[in-house]
């Protein structure tokens, strides 16, 4: 896994498993054998994404025999990134048709211990090296620490990290023999990861920098995009890094054109751009993943109409038959649509509804204790009620708490302000359904009507918050309209 942005890893996560096959390739098989010693779990596994829009990964299963031994075979199109996956441990592997690993490591400790040998074991020994060097150094990693830096102390930073990776390329490359598509790889995760990483700096230190307004950046720090080989570049294929760094470049032109992700019409513009800017076979995965973003946040009438002209795009309809089952799964959130109402009771014994609120701007917080990042968000959420206590606007807090005593404990000791009601059955919960979450803290902006007006608000923490809740209030028509009046075709 890319180490950039680490404390953002759950969103990079979408593109971790990548392995793409673009170019005509004859098919193989990897052989991988080995032994854990000292085993703790019954089998291993590794995991590969043959389709970088789907997230269901290929995994084969191998069971450990009585001396800790395994044996499986993987085919593969062409070299493609992969997970070797123990229990919760995660080592990164590189794999290409033909290759024969032996990989023995600890069941207490994967990716400490790992070892390789056999035909592919430079590539991998070097990935196991990579992690050890930088991954798990904090000093090389782009933290809330250094994300607070202004932009020549953070732009220093990046120039470091890069020559100490390439330098460490280099010295692997002198003393092994690494195939093309390894190199490119390998480059390839160290250009983007620098390049995705200076691109993003300004929004994220908006968010993480709550104290302070948007970082005015020098009238050079862009111009690194203007280079045209690093936006269209086939040898780079490989890296989900590059993939990252076109979405967030195609982000990047969308908004300096003026618009803001709260625009109906963001995201198509965001489509349109991908499509003239891009080129080659990544094109239709960026725009593809431009398509899954308007999906999540509820555009259904764009999404569609998106979703027919990309059939032209993809004519070899690789890529539409997993866009349109992840359309199904999410239109039920469209911007517009009326969300799922429910009961619940207050901390002070009350039963409240989402009925209650009608009338009201409902920006709703699912959370619970045990959450760090929920509880970091509390002083935030205090000051966001105070900014606009008197304004037309509703802080629905709702927890998912297994333990009713501790929830209430916290509410009233803390004099939490806003309206706090707790969901018996924490994640299992059927409101937890009814809004298909998969972790808190998730945010919700409803609009006065009870329509979903943002289903990705800005978190409580962050200072484009207010802005982004001003910008919401009497916005209900405005997003109805663009509902379809009819179940879209299938």
């Amino acid at each position: 896994m890319s180490y950039s942005i680490r404390f953002l890893s759950g969103w990079l996560l979408a593109v971790g498993l990548a392995a793409l096959s673009f170019e005509a390739q004859a098919q193989g098989t990897v052989t991988l054998t080995g032994k854990v010693n000292g085993r703790t779990r019954d089998t291993v596994a590794v995991a590969v994404r043959e389709n970088p829009l789907d997230l269901k990964e290929q995994i084969t299963y191998a069971r450990l025999d009585d001396k800790g031994e395994f044996r499986m075979a993987i085919k593969l199109d062409g070299p493609a990134r992969a997970d070797l996956v123990y229990g919760e441990d995660v080592a990164d592997l590189f794999l290409e048709p033909g290759d024969a690993l032996e990989i023995r490591f600890r069941g207490s400790d994967l990716p400490g211990s790992v070892r390789f040998k056999g035909r592919g074991a430079e590539a991998n020994t070097y990935l196991s090296d990579l992690d050890e060097q930088f991954i798990e150094n904090d000093g090389f990693q782009v933290l809330p620490d250094n994300i607070m830096l202004y932009e020549a102390g953070f732009v220093s930073f990046l120039d470091y990290r890069r020559k100490e990776e390439q330098k460490f390329l280099k010295n692997a490359i002198e003393d092994n023999k690494f195939s093309e598509a390894f190199r490119r790889y390998a480059q390839a995760e160290i250009d983007y990861s620098y390049a995705n990483d200076k691109l993003t700096f300004q929004d994220l230190r908006e968010q993480v920098v709550a104290t302070e307004g948007r970082l005015k950046m020098s009238p050079s720090y862009f111009e690194f995009l203007n280079d045209k080989k690093l936006i269209n570049n086939e040898a780079a294929i490989q890296s989900e890094m590059y993939q990252e760094f076109l979405l967030n470049y195609i982000h990047y032109l969308a908004t300096t054109a003026g618009k803001q992700r709260s625009d109906p019409d963001f995201y198509q513009v965001c489509y349109d751009m991908a499509r003239k800017q891009l080129s080659g076979a990544v094109r239709p995965v960026i725009m593809g993943r431009v398509m899954q973003e308007s999906f999540r946040f509820g555009h259904v009438r764009q999404s569609e109409a998106m979703l027919a002209d990309f059939r032209s795009v993809d004519t070899k309809n690789v890529y539409t038959p997993v866009l349109r089952q992840d359309f199904d799964t999410h239109k039920a959130f469209a911007i517009g649509s009326m969300a799922p109402d429910f009961k619940l009771t207050t901390a002070k014994g009350d039963t409240v509804s989402l009925q209650n609120f009608r009338g009201k701007l409902v920006y709703i917080n699912f959370w619970r204790t045990t959450s760090g990042l929920s509880l970091r968000d509390l002083p935030y959420a205090a000051d966001l009620a105070k900014k606009f206590e008197d304004k037309n606007i509703v802080f629905l807090n709702i927890a998912l708490d297994e333990n009713e005593g501790a929830w209430k404990q916290l509410v009233v000791s803390k004099k939490l302000p806003g309206v706090h009601v707790r969901a018996v059955g924490g994640m299992r919960a059927p409101i937890a359904r009814a809004y298909a979450l998969e972790d808190v803290p998730a945010y919700f902006l409803l609009a006065e009507d009870g329509t979903f007006l943002n289903t990705k608000p800005k978190r409580l923490s962050s200072r484009a918050a207010v802005d982004e809740i001003k910008q919401s209030f009497g916005k209900a028509s405005t997003y109805t309209s663009l509902l379809p009046t009819e179940a879209p075709a299938k």
